[in-house]
């Protein structure tokens, strides 16, 4: 009977500290060592590492083929981003190598390519994946096997022209039963930027004006919206992650927000660079129209990585200069207060009706297989709440007294 006398085969990454995984983006070096400890002498054949990087979705659809026929028709596909393999450990003349009892090392080091990798993303029908695999081959074992996962974060500047951008619109729609018109409502909105980093408060400016005989109550809602593509088809996941609730605005009557406050919570980065899978979200300005479907502004967000520079702007509000010296990637995610509404409870009919069948003329593969172990979601979050949002001129400014100094004290 053969007794195995390997007793601990592990991957360590070299990181700073030793509670933070090391997170990675293009052109970094990954390093780290492979680990070997022995109860006794043992031949080795190889030992081999194998790094990959993929973004990989998959799901299935049911179809109907008549009125006694059903069958299943699956989507997939894939892109490689990284592909990457080197021999640690084997002899020359093709021989065993022969290690003793005891721990041994075997140091790695490679650099990520320096185009644009894609940051790291677990989803409901896909995912991106960064690993570093090692295979252990000794004469009259089986070959073994171990795989860790790595994190790639591709930076989002949000310091840029674009993303610096105010974004603003307006919207009406006509409260109508049978063929009878009650009034309008309209919705005008406008933030000033379009880029945010997770944790900031964005600050809503908005006007609502009800010219029905029934009263309306606004809110904003922000949404993620995770997309899906293979084969030329679409598949969309959709979530609320932050609300805000107004007041009532009366029949016949207007609303103002000057500023209403809205935080981001701790979500993943904007996914953009992807052919088949993207991460987009969206500031949502809506109100229930009497009578009719509910009325939505849409305003697009993107969420980034590095956060506004405190001098990048003299429109941002405080919390927006806060962020900067932050280490938000060791941050945990708090408990939040009160879960946010379903995405159905925020689209309008026509929009649920446009986007329930969406194609897409871009034809790939059919590609089976996806990861089967979920990598650790990677998240952003602050560990102090930013200040409240204020303007840059005081409304209510206070007069400062200054005593002269006597200059002979």
């Amino acid at each position: 009977m053969i007794f195995d006398k390997l007793k601990k085969f592990d991957i360590v990454f070299d990181s700073p500290e030793m509670d933070c995984p090391p997170v990675f983006s293009s052109g970094d070096v990954v390093s780290g060592r492979v680990v070997v400890e022995l109860s006794g002498e043992s031949k080795v054949d190889s030992l081999k590492l194998h790094t990959e990087g993929f973004a990989k979705v998959h799901w299935t659809e049911s179809r109907s083929a008549g009125s006694s026929t059903a069958y299943t028709q699956n989507y997939s596909d894939e892109v490689e981003y990284l592909n990457r393999r080197e021999v640690l450990l084997q002899a020359d003349n093709g021989e065993v190598t022969v290690l003793p009892a005891g721990r041994h090392e075997f140091p790695f080091s490679f650099q990520l390519p320096e185009e644009t990798l894609v940051t790291s993303f677990e989803g409901k029908h896909g995912s991106i994946r960064y690993w570093v695999k090692v295979k252990l081959h000794r004469p009259w074992y089986a070959v073994k096997k171990i795989k860790k996962e790595f994190t790639v974060i591709e930076p989002i500047d949000i310091n840029t022209p674009a993303l610096l951008a105010p974004q603003a619109g307006t919207k009406d729609k006509m409260a109508r039963a049978w063929y009878r018109n009650f009034g309008q409502v309209s919705v005008t909105a406008k933030i000033d930027r379009k880029g945010y980093t997770p944790g900031e408060v964005i600050p809503v400016f908005a006007e609502f004006d009800n010219s029905t005989s029934r009263s309306i109550v606004p809110k904003a809602f922000i949404t993620q919206t995770q997309t899906f593509i293979a084969r030329g088809t679409m598949k969309q996941k959709r979530s609320v992650v932050a609300t805000l609730c107004g007041d009532i605005v009366s029949a016949r009557s207007r609303e103002t927000w000057h500023g209403r406050a809205i935080k981001i919570p701790p979500v993943g980065p904007s996914i953009l660079q992807c052919r088949i899978i993207k991460v987009e979200y969206m500031l949502k300005v809506c109100v229930d129209v009497p009578g009719t479907s509910k009325l939505c502004l849409e305003l697009p967000l993107v969420i980034g990585t590095i956060p506004l520079h405190p001098f990048g702007s003299r429109t941002s509000s405080i919390s927006s200069q806060y962020s900067v010296n932050l280490e938000w990637l060791r941050m945990a995610i708090p408990e939040q207060p009160e879960p946010p509404p379903d995405y159905s409870s925020v689209v309008t009919e026509e929009e649920a009706e446009q986007r329930n069948n969406v194609a897409l003329p871009q034809p790939a593969e059919d590609l089976s297989g996806i990861m089967e172990r979920p990598l650790m979601a990677f998240v952003q979050e602050f560990r102090f709440r930013p200040p409240p949002v204020y303007s840059e001129i005081d409304p209510n400014p206070q007069p400062i007294n200054i005593r002269p100094r006597c200059m002979t004290c």
